[in-house]
């Protein structure tokens, strides 16, 4: 847009300084036919600069108008609407920044209370967690118990049992070496006698 309305201005300056150039040549003609010596000469040569200067400009915008008006009249509205779309697109971000600076102030206020809960909540976990480890711990330690218990019954078991077949050794022995020491060849005599005897009676 900007391109085309400078290359427009390029092609009307040159329309008016082709226009311009007989107006200049015809405000110079009436002054070369009538050119006399002397000071009247040379103010009506001023006047007449002047007529032809401001003819020019008046042609000139006269021309610019005509031609840039409409180009100019769209890039205006453009820019215009161009201009309202970024106020309004600069109101809809300042509504979101706003928006989310309340919403971080929301939370660095509710960022005590969180952290409060929090704490709570690991104090918790923490009470429970040993509570669990102390309960695990103390069914491990009855367990171990329990076998222990369990372990030296069945030794005191054994040791009973080899206790009694120890004394009845000891006692079969004792009996033997009694009975080895107070019978006699004839007393062993007599018992053997007495056995045949009661086999026969059966």
């Amino acid at each position: 847009m900007r391109h085309k309305l400078l290359h427009a201005l390029a092609v009307l300056l040159l329309a008016s300084w082709a226009i311009g150039t007989p107006v200049r040549a015809l405000a110079q003609e009436p002054q070369a036919a009538h050119e006399t010596p002397g000071a009247g000469e040379h103010q009506g040569r001023g006047a007449i600069d002047t007529v032809a200067r401001l003819v020019n400009f008046a042609i000139l915008a006269g021309t610019l108008w005509y031609f840039l008006r409409s180009p100019i009249a769209k890039y205006l509205a453009d820019r215009g609407t161009q201009i309202r779309s970024d106020l309004v697109n600069a109101a809809e971000l300042k509504q979101t920044a706003a928006a989310a600076i309340e919403e971080i102030d929301r939370k660095l206020k509710a960022l005590p209370a969180e952290l409060e809960a929090l704490r709570a909540q690991g104090a918790q976990d923490i009470a429970t967690e040993e509570a669990r480890i102390r309960a695990a711990a103390a069914a491990e330690r009855e367990r171990l118990l329990e076998q222990a218990r369990r372990e030296i019954d069945l030794q005191v078991k054994v040791a009973e049992r080899e206790l009694v077949m120890h004394a009845a050794d000891l006692a079969v022995g004792v009996a033997s070496e009694r009975i080895r020491k107070n019978i006699t060849d004839d007393d062993q005599r007599r018992l053997l006698d007495r056995y045949v005897q009661q086999l026969k009676a059966d």
